[in-house]
C-alpha cells in the first residue's frame, strides 16, 4: 500500500463541514462533479483522497469570499479545519503536481466561501527523495564565517534601482569595509539596461574578492538571477566563475520547476525572496499559510527564505512572523534547516523582542535603512546591529548596553519611536 501525504485546510462553507470535505477530496483526486465510467471502487480505493478529520470551529453570518453556492439559502457559514490525505503514488515525487494536488481547483469550488492550506505532512520516504537545502543555516554560516553566537548581519543595496554597476560596486565597497556579512540585490534589480547583470556582478565581485584577499573575510552577495531559465543558468554559471557564494531568486515569479532546477546544481547558496507573498497569504481564509509554503521550497532546495520581521513595515502581525521563523526551524526528515531571513524595516531595536520570542540566533538579519541611515555611516550601522544582538542574547537592556556602546546609542536615538 502506498504511503499517504496529509494536508490540513482552514475552510468556510455554507454546507455541512463533512459534506464540503468530501467534495474537496473528490475534486482533488479521482472524482468530478458527477460519477463517470471507469471510476470503479477499486480505482477509488487505490487513488481517491480520503477525509481524515473534520473539526468544526465557529459560524458566521456572511461569507468571507464571494461566489459560494448552496442548494438552499444558508442560515450561516461554518468554519473549521479539515484534514485530507492522498496516496503518494498520485503525484510521485513531482513537486509541481504535488502543488496542483494541494492547491489546484479547490480554490474555485463554489461549495467553499473560504479555503486556506495551512500545512502538509509528507511521509518519510517522500522527503528522503529530496536533498533539500544544500547549505541551509549551517552552510550559510560557514560561507559567511559567522559563528553561532549571533545572527548573520546583512543589508539590501539601496536605492533599489537606478544605480549603475559602478555605483553599485561603490555602495558594496562601503558595506564590506563596514564589516557586513551579507549583501543582496533588491528584487527589483536583476538584468536591467541601466545595470546589466554581468557588468554589475563583475564590478561587485571585484570589490568582494579584493576585500577577501586583504582581510580573509568573504562577504556573501546574493545577486538576483531571476529571469527566464536559460538566462538564470547563464547568470548562475557566471557567479560560480567569479567565485561568488550565493544567488537570489524571486520564488513566486520564477516558479517551482525553475527554482528546483537551479537548486539542484548545489554550488551556490540560494536566497529565496518571497515577493508577492501577500497575495498568497494576507486574507485569513484564502491562499496558503507559511508553514506549508516554506516546506515546498525546502523540498526544492532553497537555503534561505524571507519571513518578514518583528514590528515590520508591512501588514503582518508579530505572532505570524514568529510562527514563520519557528516553521523554518522544524526538522523535515534529515534535511538541513532552511535559514529564516528577517527583513522589513529592521533596526537593532527589534533584536531583544525577536530573540525573546524565537530564542535563536540562527537568522539572517537584514537592515537597509537601519544600516545606511545610521548617523555615523555604514560601519557604525553594522556595529550597532551587532551590539543590539549582543545585548539581546546576554539579556541586557538596550538602554543599559547603549551607555558603553556609542554606535548603538546613536542608532537608538535615530530610530526609537516616541511613545
Amino acid at each position: 500500500m502506498s504511503e499517504r501525504l496529509t494536508a490540513t485546510y482552514y475552510v468556510e462553507t455554507p454546507l455541512s463541514l463533512s459534506d464540503a470535505a468530501e467534495i474537496l477530496a473528490g475534486e482533488q483526486s479521482s472524482g468530478t462533479f458527477v460519477a463517470v465510467p471507469g471510476e470503479t471502487e477499486e480505482l477509488k480505493a487505490a487513488y481517491a483522497a480520503r477525509v481524515e478529520s473534520v473539526e468544526e470551529l465557529e459560524t458566521v453570518s456572511e461569507p468571507s469570499l464571494p461566489g459560494s453556492r448552496s442548494p438552499v439559502r444558508p442560515a450561516h457559514y461554518t468554519r473549521g479545519r479539515i484534514t485530507i490525505s492522498w496516496p503518494v503514488h498520485n503525484f510521485g515525487t513531482n513537486l509541481p503536481v504535488l502543488i496542483s494536488t494541494l492547491q489546484g481547483n479547490l480554490y474555485e469550488l463554489a461549495q467553499f466561501s473560504g479555503l486556506k492550506l495551512m500545512d502538509f505532512t509528507p511521509p518519510a520516504g517522500f522527503v528522503r527523495h529530496f536533498r533539500g537545502p544544500a547549505f541551509g543555516v549551517e552552510g550559510t554560516r560557514l560561507l559567511t564565517g559567522v559563528g553561532s553566537s549571533r545572527p548573520i548581519i546583512g543589508t539590501i543595496i539601496k536605492p533599489s534601482v537606478g544605480l549603475s554597476p559602478e555605483q553599485t560596486a561603490s555602495v558594496v565597497k562601503q558595506l564590506v569595509e563596514a564589516d557586513i556579512d551579507f549583501i543582496k540585490d533588491d528584487e527589483l534589480q536583476a538584468n536591467s539596461p541601466h545595470s546589466p547583470f554581468d557588468r554589475r556582478l563583475e564590478a561587485v565581485m571585484r570589490v568582494i574578492n579584493d576585500h577577501a584577499q586583504k582581510t580573509g573575510k568573504k562577504v556573501m552577495y546574493a545577486c538576483n538571477i531571476s529571469d527566464e531559465l536559460d538566462a538564470m543558468k547563464r547568470h548562475y554559471d557566471r557567479i560560480v566563475e567569479l567565485e561568488g557564494t550565493c544567488a537570489m531568486i524571486s520564488l513566486n515569479t520564477v516558479g517551482m520547476s525553475a527554482v528546483k532546477h537551479i537548486c539542484d546544481r548545489g554550488e551556490l547558496a540560494i536566497h529565496g525572496h518571497r515577493n508577492g507573498w501577500g497575495m498568497l497569504n494576507r486574507h485569513p481564509l484564502l491562499g496558503i499559510d507559511f508553514a506549508a509554503y516554506q516546506k515546498l521550497w525546502r523540498l526544492a532546495g532553497v537555503d534561505q527564505i524571507h519571513v518578514n520581521g518583528i514590528a515590520n513595515k508591512f501588514w503582518e502581525p508579530d505572532d505570524s512572523v514568529v510562527a514563520s521563523i519557528k516553521a523554518c526551524r522544524k526538522k523535515l526528515g534529515e534535511q538541513k534547516s532552511i535559514c529564516p531571513v528577517i527583513s522589513s524595516g529592521q533596526t537593532g531595536l527589534q533584536a531583544p523582542e525577536t530573540y525573546r520570542r524565537v530564542a535563536t540566533t540562527d537568522l539572517l538579519y537584514l537592515a537597509g535603512g537601519g544600516i545606511a541611515a545610521h548617523p555615523s555611516g555604514h560601519a557604525a550601522g553594522v556595529a550597532a546591529l551587532r551590539q543590539a544582538w549582543e545585548a539581546a542574547v546576554a539579556g541586557i537592556s538596550l538602554d543599559e548596553y547603549a551607555k558603553t556602546h556609542p554606535e548603538l546609542r546613536q542608532s537608538m536615538q535615530k530610530f526609537k519611536k516616541s511613545d
